[in-house]
């Protein structure tokens, strides 16, 4: 295929993925444009710290580094200020979710709403023309003949596979898009860069998809916390918080300050009562739970019970389930062995080996004890 004519907006974070993706489709002979994204409304920061994540006051600096790659590829670059839409989703959903004792993922959101929607608009009406959006993400896509659906695969490399966080993509943002990084491995894609000019590119500390530092610490800074008991399952007071705000399900660390038999893990965060339920670890068993917002990318709609493996962290090993469709938006999960870590508020994706099937935004989980004596569900709902 002569792709020659063809026009790829790239979105250039000033990493070593976005700066090889941009590279290779470059190799293959498409006419490449490079965009960056500017988030962070704050100031920026005065002098270079470790990478604080996508989020921060550091992004400047990025930015720069953005700049200096489209100029050494020899491609135009443009910079969109999204700080305001980012503020008004991202940021607001963030913090809103955290205060009702959920925990957030910032870049499940920002994918299909900020960078793949959002930019791809905001580029269009400044009049800039283009056949395809590329990123640097390790995934893949391909089109199902038999289905007429776009279909979103992991990467080949399983360590750096991104499919988690593009679940909610649709077909109109998958039929656009190119992953060039999505049959690398992490390691190749920095010799490419090093053997192409790009050296001090390859050695930057890399970004992650989510932090709790960085900008996002700076929200919760802000925050008026409402201090509240720390109970455990037998309903004794064992300390205080500053803030459900600060917390999440699983979380053991900065909890209490020691003087225990065993370590306690967060079992439950109540908005409503402002508690904490902290316990042992093998309380955050989970054997079922429910799903919202859903969005399916292998098909159009559930309509019936089906098998598949769960994610419930980006990086967090697959395990078998039965997912069923309670209604149109919701859907209930049954694992085949109980799981640790399910939070509400949190993603959970579905496969079926390589593929991506879809996902949507944990509900509620019911905790699974193994000696029976316990069983509950902790609901939070929107």
């Amino acid at each position: 295929m002569n792709n020659k004519k063809e026009t790829v907006l790239v979105g250039m974070s000033g990493g070593v993925d976005s700066t090889v993706a941009a590279y290779l489709l470059q190799k293959r002979g498409f006419h490449v444009i490079g965009i960056t994204m500017q988030i962070w409304a704050g100031d920026p920061s005065p002098s270079r710290p470790l990478r604080s994540g996508c989020y921060g006051p550091d992004e400047v600096y990025d930015i720069h580094d953005a700049e200096q790659t489209c100029k050494k590829l020899g491609i135009p670059h443009f910079i969109v200020d999204l700080s305001s839409e980012y503020e008004k989703t991202i940021i607001r959903d963030f913090f809103t979710t955290y205060t009702h004792g959920r925990t957030p993922n910032p870049c499940v959101l920002c994918n299909p709403v900020i960078k793949f929607g959002a930019l791809l608009e905001r580029s269009s009406s400044l009049g800039i023309q283009f056949d395809h959006f590329a990123t640097g993400h390790y995934a893949r896509i391909i089109f199902h003949e038999a289905s007429a659906r776009y279909r979103l695969l992991k990467s080949m490399d399983s360590k750096k596979d991104q499919s988690y966080f593009l679940y909610r993509l649709d077909q109109n943002q998958l039929m656009n898009t190119l992953f060039p990084l999505g049959d690398y491995r992490k390691d190749q894609v920095k010799a490419i860069a090093a053997e192409n000019g790009f050296k001090t590119i390859a050695e930057k500390p890399e970004s992650q998809d989510f932090t709790d530092g960085g900008g996002y610490k700076s929200i919760f800074e802000k925050a008026q916390g409402k201090p509240g008991k720390i109970i455990d399952l037998q309903g004794q007071i064992v300390g205080e918080h500053p803030g459900i705000h600060h917390f999440t399900i699983g979380q053991r660390k900065g909890v209490l300050n020691g003087g225990h038999s065993q370590p306690l893990y967060i079992l439950k965060i109540d908005p409503l009562t402002n508690c904490i339920t902290v316990g042992p670890k093998e309380h955050l068993a989970v054997d079922l739970l429910t799903a919202m917002h859903t969005n399916w990318i292998a098909f159009e709609k559930l309509q019936e019970p089906i098998n598949g493996l769960a994610r419930l962290r980006s990086n967090q090993k697959e395990s078998a389930c039965t997912i069923t469709p309670t209604d149109e938006d919701h859907i209930e999960v049954r694992f085949e062995y109980p799981q640790s870590y399910a939070t509400p508020g949190q993603s959970i994706v579905f496969y079926q080996d390589d593929l991506v099937l879809g996902g949507g935004i944990i509900q509620s989980t019911h905790h699974y004890v193994d000696n029976g004596k316990q069983s509950d569900e902790h609901a939070t709902g929107v």
